[in-house]
């Protein structure tokens, strides 16, 4: 990309706060941005090759929506957990294996989109997150969920495509969950805990894919009141 064209888009972030450069084929985050580290709200860099990010990334105050979706990524800067007012990170297609120490420091974060990454365990750093409304960790390699699940605050946890086949029953004690997707993993009938059905918010499980057969749930303590659960959800949105 021309130093003209790249200017033209500097220009533009200036103006609007949003900063869009994607399918470029960028080996780097884009130097030139540091001089719009009060300016902008949102940075798209989706579908380029960047391998890593700055430190300078933690001094972009304002930063609302940050995707980074299809590149590179292999681990994420400290500097990043500064970002106090970020809503929106995505990562899905990266090569990503954990998250930062101090991760739970976004404390403003509400949509994380990790999908196809390398993640062999559910970030505990996430249960630290108090706004997250959704968690996307499909298509990684994650084997078992831990009881440190218990404090994830987010409504919504997709976990399909994984290689699950141990579930912590702690996880019924997610206060706010409400949809859990367990599609395409290794579970038996035997290792869902009947206290996701029985004892827990969850409205919508999905879990097609795994080692039963769907129809088999329904011999499963609490069945009944997980049924109650999910029609009263679905009369809400009808």
């Amino acid at each position: 990309m021309g130093n003209s064209a790249l200017k033209a888009h500097l220009e533009t972030a200036q103006k609007t706060g949003v900063f869009q450069l994607t399918g470029k084929g960028l080996l780097e985050f884009p130097e030139d941005l540091q001089r719009l580290t009060s300016n902008l709200r949102t940075i798209d860099l989706s579908d380029n090759k960047i391998e890593t990010l700055p430190q300078i990334m933690g001094a972009f105050s304002l930063l609302k929506n940050l995707n980074l979706n299809h590149n590179k990524l292999s681990a994420l800067p400290a500097e990043l957990c500064k970002l106090k007012k970020l809503e929106t990170l995505h990562l899905n297609n990266n090569r990503l294996t954990r998250l930062p120490a101090d991760f739970g420091q976004l404390s403003a974060l509400k949509t994380l989109s990790l999908s196809g990454n390398q993640f062999r365990t559910v970030p505990v750093q996430l249960c630290s997150l108090r706004h997250l409304n959704v968690v996307d960790l499909s298509k990684n390699k994650i084997q078992s969920v831990p009881d440190e699940v218990a404090g994830l605050q987010a409504i919504e946890l997709n976990l399909n495509q994984n290689q699950i086949s141990q579930i912590s029953v702690q996880i019924s004690h997610c206060p706010r969950l409400k949809v859990l997707r367990l599609e395409e993993n290794c579970l038996e009938l035997s290792m869902l805990p009947d206290s996701i059905l029985s004892d827990s918010q969850i409205s919508l499980l999905a879990v097609e894919g795994n080692l039963f057969e769907i129809r088999n749930l329904r011999d499963l303590n609490g069945y009944d009141k997980y049924m109650e659960r999910f029609t009263a959800t679905r009369k809400k949105f009808v």
